[in-house]
């Protein structure tokens, strides 16, 4: 099976388009206004619409007003949400869009309760837990990743062009989420460092 790819906090259409053009399956757009790779909806909606077809959009929110997340698809084609916060299945679920839960790693977590918590998510999102939200680009300890579990599986936190083949090979998830591991500078991509990324998960997939 070949595992998706995508490039996160896009913040230019050359780097949407850098990460398109590379064989990402998808890129993400940050909503949420604390994050140095936060996005406005026209700068968002710039950028989803010069991406190429069958790239999927997707679009980043931690605990947002639902109305805030209702505006955001009203001027922004997202083909899939992602929910970094502490929102429940109700909340992510209201917006009739395919959506990711992230779930934040650490030791004692119970990712099989917590994806029981969440079946109607297309997948979970297992990025590392710090303070405050997003992975940080952090790696956790993969061997806490139960087998069995009821969703499919977006592998996060840490991964770079180094270690993401391995990543791949140990964990077998469905995809993989990169984003300051692909970065010169916050916000900023490094078109290599995704090509590199992509090509690392590749050579896991044969």
């Amino acid at each position: 099976m070949r595992t998706r790819i995508k490039i996160c906090g896009i913040t230019t259409i050359a780097d949407g388009l850098a990460a398109a053009n590379a064989g990402a399956d998808a890129i993400g757009l940050v909503f949420y206004p604390k994050s140095p790779r936060f996005v406005d909806l026209e700068r968002a909606a710039a950028i989803a619409r010069a991406m190429p077809p069958f790239l999927q959009v997707v679009g980043l929110f931690v605990n947002a007003e639902a109305a805030t997340v209702r505006q955001t698809l009203a001027a922004v084609p997202l083909s899939l949400l992602q929910f970094h916060g502490d929102e429940d299945e109700a909340y992510c679920a209201q917006f009739d869009r395919p959506y990711l839960k992230a779930a934040r790693m650490r030791p004692g977590f119970d990712l099989v309760q917590y994806a029981a918590s969440f079946g109607s998510a297309q997948a979970l999102l297992l990025d590392a837990f710090v303070d405050g939200y997003g992975g940080g680009g952090h790696a956790f300890d993969w061997k806490m990743i139960p087998q069995g579990l009821p969703r499919p599986i977006v592998l996060s936190g840490g991964l770079d062009p180094d270690n993401v083949t391995t990543a791949v090979r140990t964990v077998r998830p469905a995809a993989v989420d990169v984003s300051s591991g692909v970065e010169v500078a916050k916000g900023v991509k490094d078109h290599a460092k995704i090509a590199a990324f992509i090509a690392g998960v590749r050579n896991a997939d044969v």
